[in-house]
């Protein structure tokens, strides 16, 4: 660019003695946002509050389910017939049949609970299978 004397202007001063409108500022404003949202949410792992309670809810569940299946497990192997017991569970074929033997026995149940829980037991039978 040339100025009236015929002299030409570098980048910065061109760029020094722009002034856009205000109704630039703001759509460039709106469409920076809308781009920060879509790139964050799309690529950048951010998630809404529910989604990030749900996935906590879920974590707690598998975390709880593989402690009593652990505490379980435990139960099981101390108990003063193990070995018998281990035996005939082993001999059971169904999956079904596992877990209603692992909850009648009465391992799975937690302490301050009345009834064992769906996930620990079947962690349990899984675990006491191999």
């Amino acid at each position: 660019m040339a100025t009236q004397n015929g002299s030409k202007t570098s980048i910065t001063q061109h760029f020094d003695s722009y002034q856009p409108s205000k109704t630039l500022l703001v759509w460039a404003c709106m469409v920076t946002a809308i781009a920060t949202m879509i790139i964050g949410f799309g690529w950048g792992g951010w998630v809404t509050g529910g989604t990030s309670r749900t996935s906590a809810a879920t974590a707690a569940n598998i975390a709880r389910e593989e402690l009593a299946a652990a505490i379980c497990v435990q139960r099981f192997k101390t108990a003063p017939d193990a070995a018998s017991k281990l035996i005939e569970f082993k001999a059971i074929g169904s999956t079904y049949g596992k877990r209603q033997f692992i909850e009648a026995g009465g391992w799975a149940i937690m302490p301050g609970q009345t009834s064992p829980d769906s996930g620990g037991v079947e962690g349990c039978a899984t675990a006491l299978a191999v």
